[in-house]
C-alpha cells in the first residue's frame, strides 16, 4: 500500500483549520516548506519544528479556569488572580475570543464566564453542552451586582442571552445586555434592517 504523500496530508491538515480554503492551506503548506529550505540556508529558526512544538505544547498544557472557563495554563486565570478587577460585575461570553475582543477594548475591568458556544438546538447544542450550570451558583456565591450578556446579536446569541437571564430571574441583581444598533461611522442606508430595527427599539436619550 503506497505512503500517503506528506505535502498533501499537510494541505489536508491544514485546511481542516476554521476559515481555511484549500487553496489557503496550500499556500501555508508551501511557505512552511520554503521556509525549511532558506533555514538550511541562512541560518534561520525551523519554523515548522517551532510550530509543531508549540502546537503540541498548547494541547498538553491549557485547561480551563475553574472560575470563568477561560483558557489559561494554571487553575485560575490571570483576570480571576487580578484583585484589581470589578468583582461586582460579570460578564458573560460565548467564546475566548470574544472575551480577548472586550479586554483589548480596555474600558472593562469585571469579570467573566466563558460559555464555550451558543445555544443551537437545530446543530445539536444544549445547555448542557455549554458552561452554563455553575453561573447560577457562581453569581449566588461571588454576590454580583450586575451580569452583563455579551452575546452575539444573532438569533442563537439573543437565544442564549434569554436563557441566562431567566436562570438568573429572582436574584437581587441588573442583567444587561450589550447595546447593538448602528455601528460608528455606519450609514443608515447600507444598514440591514434588522440592524436599523434593534437601533430604533434600543434608542438612548440625547443631551445637547
Amino acid at each position: 500500500m503506497a505512503q500517503p504523500d506528506p505535502i498533501e496530508k499537510l494541505i489536508l491538515e491544514l485546511g481542516r483549520l476554521p476559515g481555511i480554503g484549500e487553496r489557503t492551506a496550500a499556500r501555508l503548506a508551501f511557505f512552511v516548506l520554503k521556509q525549511a529550505r532558506d533555514s538550511a540556508r541562512f541560518d534561520l529558526p525551523p519554523l515548522a519544528q517551532d510550530l509543531a512544538h508549540a502546537l503540541v505544547e498548547v494541547v498538553e498544557t491549557v485547561g480551563l479556569c475553574e472560575d470563568c472557563q477561560n483558557l489559561c495554563t494554571a487553575q485560575k486565570c490571570p483576570i480571576c488572580l487580578d484583585m484589581r478587577r470589578d468583582v461586582k460585575v460579570l460578564c458573560v461570553v460565548e467564546g475566548v475570543a470574544d472575551l480577548r475582543a472586550i479586554e483589548s477594548c480596555g474600558g472593562f475591568r469585571g469579570h467573566y464566564h466563558v460559555l464555550h458556544g451558543s445555544l443551537a438546538p437545530l446543530d445539536g447544542v444544549g445547555p448542557q453542552e455549554l458552561k452554563l450550570s455553575d453561573i447560577l451558583h457562581r453569581v449566588q456565591r461571588t454576590g454580583y451586582n450586575e451580569v452583563i450578556l455579551a452575546t452575539n446579536a444573532n438569533v442563537e446569541g439573543d437565544a442564549t442571552a434569554l436563557y441566562v437571564a431567566r436562570l438568573l430571574r429572582g436574584l437581587e441583581l441588573k442583567v444587561t445586555r450589550l447595546a447593538s444598533g448602528v455601528p460608528l461611522g455606519g450609514e443608515l442606508e447600507y444598514l440591514d434592517h434588522a440592524t436599523l430595527g434593534r437601533a430604533l427599539s434600543a434608542r438612548q436619550s440625547f443631551d445637547s
